[in-house]
C-alpha cells in the first residue's frame, strides 16, 4: 500500500473543493445526498461509465460522509482530488493535490 510522505503539506481543517471520480453511473438526483456536489457522467471509449462529483466540501466529516455514501452504493472510487480554489493558495504545482 502506498504511503504519503508529505502529510505536513495537506490541510484538513476547513472547506475545500473536491473532485471525486467513481466507476459507474450516478444520477444528478443524488446531488442533495452527496453534499450538493455537481454530478456529471461520461463514458470514456469502451470503458465502463464514470461519474464525476465536483464541489465544495466543508470539512473532513462531510467528505467522509460522501465517500461512505458512494461505498454504500457499491461504486468503486477511482480518484479523490482536493482542488485549490481562489480562496486557497495551492501547495503543489498545477493546483491539484491527490488525496
Amino acid at each position: 500500500m502506498p504511503t504519503a510522505t508529505h502529510l505536513g503539506e495537506i490541510e484538513f481543517g476547513g472547506p475545500a473543493v473536491y473532485r471525486i471520480v467513481v466507476q459507474g453511473a450516478l444520477g444528478e438526483d443524488w446531488s442533495d445526498r452527496l453534499a450538493g456536489l455537481a454530478i456529471t457522467r461520461s463514458t470514456p471509449g469502451s470503458q465502463p461509465p464514470r461519474t464525476t462529483l465536483l464541489g465544495r466540501i466543508r470539512d473532513q466529516a462531510e467528505l467522509s460522509g460522501v465517500l461512505d455514501t458512494l461505498y454504500g452504493l457499491h461504486l468503486p472510487i477511482v480518484k479523490v482530488e482536493q482542488i485549490a480554489d481562489d480562496s486557497r493558495k495551492p501547495k503543489t504545482e498545477g493546483g491539484i493535490r491527490n488525496v
